[in-house]
């Protein structure tokens, strides 16, 4: 009994030994807010934004990951197509800073240390809760009194990954997160000055950019081998 113990052990660390399922990195790219003010484009990075990266393979098909992201937001109505707003004319400044935790599914199997799966694309679903700062009240015509607010939102997203060289990897993403709230650009109800655009449709905010990770660690032998 304890020689099959040894072998059986033997033998799962020989088929996981050539599999790493942990990745740690950094992200760069643009952000851009959509929202009342500036232009309506989703995908139109004005800002940078970046942040650190973790994802754990729990097999050659699916990666749980988690992310923290420091992005600028702003927007202009001269920036804008529409008329209607270009004429308005607003404009505005914030930050966001993001903790997500979220899922990988991979059209094809991953693995870097094997030549025939070294790449392939993503889809990527996610929640995140943000940092951000908000106007409370004013004080006198044209003074604002700040503050800071956390509130959630439904990320989504795709991408595309790669070996890059021995154990690094890099990953080129698109990710949105829609969120509950129509005040990132500072609109608020209560101050007529900072009542502007349709009260029923909340802000969005979009990262694009690219990820570099090294990947590390060998699966316990219970794992799903690759």
């Amino acid at each position: 009994m304890k020689r099959l113990i040894i072998l059986f052990t033997f033998i799962c660390v020989t088929i996981t030994s050539k599999a790493q399922i942990n990745e740690f990195g950094i992200m760069i790219g643009g952000s851009n807010y959509i929202g009342d003010i500036g232009s309506e484009t989703y995908i139109k990075p004005n800002n940078i934004m970046a942040g650190v990266i973790y994802k754990w393979n729990m097999n050659p098909r699916v990666a749980f990951r988690g992310t923290f992201t420091y992005a600028k937001i702003s927007d202009d109505d001269a920036d804008s197509n529409n008329i209607a707003r270009n004429l308005r004319g607003i404009q505005f400044k914030n930050s966001i800073k993001e903790l997500a935790v979220g899922m990988e599914f991979n059209f094809f199997e991953y693995n870097i240390d094997d030549y025939r799966h070294t790449q392939t694309p993503y889809l990527l679903f996610e929640l995140a809760a943000f940092n951000y700062e908000v106007i409370e009240s004013e004080s006198s015509p044209g003074n604002y009194n700040y503050a800071n607010k956390t509130s959630f939102a439904i990320p989504f997203g795709v991408g595309y990954k790669t070996k890059l060289i021995h154990d690094f990897a890099i990953a080129f993403e698109v990710r949105a997160r829609y969120t509950f709230k129509d005040d990132i650009d500072y609109n608020n109800t209560k101050i007529p000055a900072l009542n502007f655009g349709n009260p029923n449709s909340n802000d969005w905010y979009m990262f694009s950019g690219v990820s570099l990770v090294y990947t590390f660690g060998r699966p316990p032998c219970y794992a799903t081998p690759y």
